[in-house]
């Protein structure tokens, strides 16, 4: 058998806003929560990783006290279920996004932290 991705850990100046800004583009829900550090996962599937199979990954947020410095080394990519791309780019705007252009996409920048995702197609 191989591994399975479940969990993605990301350090921030703010868990509680980013987990909140991710639980609306998502459709999370906030799974736990103590010491700063916030994880969020998917409603339909809430034992995740104890789960057989792929599942949808939890995001942990992790306070960290120094500030972003350098470009992510990573970034989420999102997609749409239920409309087009610019009505979904829109949507994350209203969540508090922030329009990135870059070559051929569009990067909403996750709001207070710099942290970007791609809203494709």
């Amino acid at each position: 058998m191989a591994s399975k991705f479940t969990e993605l850990a990301i350090d921030c100046a703010d868990p509680r806003a980013l987990a909140r800004f991710w639980c609306a583009v998502l459709g999370y829900e906030v799974q736990d929560e103590g010491d700063g550090v916030v994880t969020i996962g998917s409603p339909s599937v809430p034992e995740g990783g104890a789960r057989p199979g792929p599942v949808p990954p939890t995001l942990t947020f992790a306070p960290v006290p120094e500030g972003k410095t350098v470009k992510n080394r990573l970034h989420i990519d999102v997609n749409s279920t239920d409309r087009d791309q610019d009505d979904e780019v829109r949507r994350l705007l209203d969540l508090g996004a922030r329009r990135v252009v870059l070559p051929r996409m569009i990067q909403p920048e996750a709001p207070t932290t710099g942290r970007r995702s791609c809203a494709g197609r």
